[in-house]
């Protein structure tokens, strides 16, 4: 009896140490891209400068024009392309593609109801109420239109559909919960619409599993947040995660499900809050989210091994300027001179 105990405990350990190694293999950076061809991009939104109650094109244009980015994230928000039901506004993305295209940056452009910043799910007014089946084709329909008018354009690079869809404790009360089957409908009629193109499907760096987001598009996207605020314990909270989480799931996911395209798509440099950042005072901004972060945040998308890196915090790298802290653009400036 003695003897079997012994096996079995020498059969878990030997079973754990296994495990432990093959986690640490798979946390090194097997792929490690060449430096001078690491695409740098940024999201850049509309909707977000009027949070700052910035000119949205000046930020925009200061950020093609300055920073020189030439890669973006941009979102078909629905609220601001369909205000009212069957009337469309593209004025404001029309102006984003065009400059864009001018400057030969390519665009990745985001189509559907849960599209990036809070609330997470953006719907009109109009359509709050609809039943859910009704509400759903109008977002079909919406998707419709914005591919058909954009899908023209040479520099757009991917389609994005949705945001993080499978995270779904995170927004709840706003977006409700995932509908998969809806999901695959988005996602088939963007394929359908325009098959020369890729679809990204994103999850989150730090709570998503990956794999279903890994499986539903054909280039995966993460996001890479370090810090956020932690209401219970009114604290700003680290993750206690490196370059070695995102190589470790980037590898798991590869081992199981194949190689395709992965991104970091949403690189988190600007402070996390519980309240409009307008509102914040600027010594909580900076600790947030200084400057020692930001190159931390830069360090841990070098590290991760992503060979495209596109950036979130824009606009308010743009509104610290205008309030006394140029540093974020500055180094923003180097960042996108690729140093």
């Amino acid at each position: 009896m003695q003897i079997f105990k012994r096996i079995i405990s020498s059969k878990i350990f030997l079973t754990l140490a296994a495990i432990v190694v093959l986690l640490l293999l798979l946390s090194f950076d097997y792929s490690k891209p060449d430096p001078d061809k690491i695409v740098r991009g940024a999201s850049f939104s509309k909707f977000h400068s009027d949070e700052l109650k910035l000119d949205w094109k000046k930020v925009y244009l200061a950020s093609l024009d300055e920073l020189k980015v030439r890669d973006f994230r941009f979102s078909a928000h629905w609220p601001l392309t369909e205000p009212a039901d069957d009337k469309y506004n593209f004025k404001e993305l029309d102006f984003q593609m065009n400059e864009a295209k001018k400057r030969n940056a390519s665009v990745i452009l985001a189509v559907g109801r849960r599209l990036p910043g809070w609330p997470e799910c953006h719907v009109p007014e109009w359509a709050k109420d609809l039943p859910k089946d009704k509400q759903q084709e109008k977002i079909l329909e919406i998707i419709e239109v914005v591919v058909n008018r954009y899908k023209g354009y040479e520099n757009i690079k991917y389609w994005q559909v949705e945001n993080e869809p499978f995270l779904a404790f995170f927004s709840n009360m706003h977006c409700g919960d995932l509908d998969k089957e809806f999901l695959q409908k988005e996602i088939a009629l963007v394929r359908k619409l325009d098959p020369s193109r890729k679809i990204l499907v994103t999850d989150s760096g730090e709570f998503g599993t990956w794999a279903n987001a890994y499986q539903a598009g054909d280039v995966f996207g993460t996001s890479q947040y370090l810090y956020i605020w932690n209401r219970k314990f009114d604290l700003t909270f680290r993750y206690p995660i490196g370059p070695w989480f995102f190589n470790m799931k980037k590898n798991l996911v590869k081992m199981i499900l194949g190689t395709k395209p992965m991104i970091a798509i949403e690189v988190s440099s600007e402070p996390w809050l519980l309240q409009p950042i307008i509102e914040a005072p600027m010594e909580v901004l900076l600790d947030r989210m200084g400057i020692d972060k930001f190159n931390e945040m830069i360090a841990l998308v070098n590290g991760s091994g992503f060979d495209q890196q596109y950036f979130w915090g824009l606009e308010w790298w743009y509104w610290m300027r205008e309030h006394g802290h140029p540093e974020y653009w500055d180094r923003a400036k180097l960042l996108y001179e690729n140093k």
